[in-house]
């Protein structure tokens, strides 16, 4: 069995961007999981153990649709490639999406505001879909939570755009796809966190040298993104022939 490097580390280092991101858009994440929470019964809201199923379909949705976008960036990845040729294309693809997951570790230190613009690319896709979202308010069911996380994982995010880019270079739709799952499931913990370490969450997420850290700790994802080869979460496995 051989395990490219390339793709193992555009998995791990998903996951990774999908950890700390999420403690820097806990502020984001946390509003809309409000408006579920609010949203349902109070026998539902006031009860934890009836209210966690509920917060995780709809995480569950969210993490489903990032799925959706990286087979959809697969599928797109060699039309792009193509005219350049496959390995020359690829190599082009892994520097861009490293500049971009450097843009957004700046942008999450505060030294790049700007990078926020980007979002504005998935703006008019999220206006055709987001009054779905409005229409499943209430939530009266997980079914409604799930569908509701479905759409509002299209919500505009500049970070989610930067995992994007990654998976692109993921070299086939099927690693995409993984390499936005394995992005989702990164995220899920700090998300998770909300109305259970909420205080907590939200005071890290306002620490400016906390957010400079995650910042750093993005741009180093970046450069092993570039240099996928030095990267010590990738690995192969070799199984010798008698």
């Amino acid at each position: 069995m051989v395990l490219d490097p390339s793709f193992t580390a555009s998995y791990l280092v998903a996951f990774m961007m999908g950890l700390i991101s999420s403690m820097h858009c806990i502020g984001m994440c946390g509003s809309i999981i409000g408006t579920l929470t609010l949203s349902l019964s109070p026998e539902i809201r006031n009860n934890k153990a009836r209210l966690l199923p509920f917060v995780f379909n709809y995480n569950f949705g969210r993490i489903t649709s990032y799925t959706l976008a990286g087979a959809l960036v697969g599928i797109i990845e060699p039309l792009i490639t193509l005219p350049l040729g496959e390995m020359q294309g690829h190599r082009i693809l892994q520097l861009l999406s490293a500049a971009i997951m450097a843009g957004a570790g700046l942008y999450i230190a505060g030294w790049f505001p700007r990078f926020a613009y980007i979002e504005k690319a998935g703006i008019y896709f999220w206006k055709i879909i987001e009054p779905y979202g409005r229409k499943l308010i209430p939530v009266k069911n997980r079914t409604h939570a799930y569908f509701f996380g479905m759409v509002w994982g299209w919500l505009p995010c500049g970070l989610v755009y930067a995992a994007l880019t990654l998976a692109v270079t993921a070299g086939s739709i099927s690693t995409s796809a993984l390499t936005m799952l394995a992005f989702g499931l990164g995220t899920l913990p700090a998300v998770m966190g909300v109305g259970i370490m909420t205080g907590i969450l939200t005071r890290l997420s306002r620490m400016q040298h906390f957010k400079q850290g995650i910042g750093l700790f993005m741009l180093a994802l970046a450069v092993l993104a570039a240099l996928p080869w030095l990267n010590p979460m990738a690995f192969t496995t070799h199984l010798s022939n008698h």
